[in-house]
């Protein structure tokens, strides 16, 4: 090793650049969830876990994915459910 290195012409940011519509980012997962993604590339053959990742997080994505007309139903159904709960109970205590 060197006792000085010249970073003079250094620049800052990753080595290899991100993909075009990729981020990169750091987050905080349970042990027990990494190993298994890890386990099942291992059990593969090969391959990325955090290419499995992704495709778990966009599959559960999808799916939660509702129509506006559904969520205004859900919405206005539990609205109206809560307010004649409402009165059933003023009902009660007035009687």
């Amino acid at each position: 090793m060197r006792k000085q290195y010249d970073f003079s012409h250094g620049r800052r940011g990753p080595i290899v650049a991100a993909t075009k519509g990729k981020t990169r980012i750091t987050i905080r997962v349970d042990d027990d969830l990494l190993e298994w993604f890890r386990q099942q590339v291992d059990d593969a053959g090969g391959g990325n876990y955090q290419t499995m990742i992704n495709a778990a997080l966009r599959s559960y994505m999808q799916a939660k994915q509702e129509p506006l007309e559904a969520i205004v139903r859900r919405v206005v159904k539990d609205e109206l459910r809560k307010d004649k709960s409402k009165r059933s109970t003023k009902s009660k205590r007035a009687a």
